[in-house]
């Protein structure tokens, strides 16, 4: 499933999928593959994720 939210949580900090990337120490592609839902993350990075855009796992990771 993709990760819409991720990706409109990114793109309302005018943030690149490099940038992220950057800032929780992964690849671009991997940013790339959690948004389009062919990459499940690690808890670790899901916290990094979410710390650097400034939300809550359920935010961002929660699936309804």
């Amino acid at each position: 499933m993709k990760n819409l939210k991720l990706k409109s949580a990114r793109a309302a900090l005018d943030m690149s999928q490099q940038e992220l990337a950057d800032k929780v120490g992964v690849s671009r592609q991997t940013i790339n593959a959690i948004e389009k839902g062919d990459y499940n993350p690690t808890i670790n990075l899901c916290m990094a994720i979410c710390k650097t855009l400034g939300k809550t796992l359920d935010e961002l990771f929660w699936e309804e």
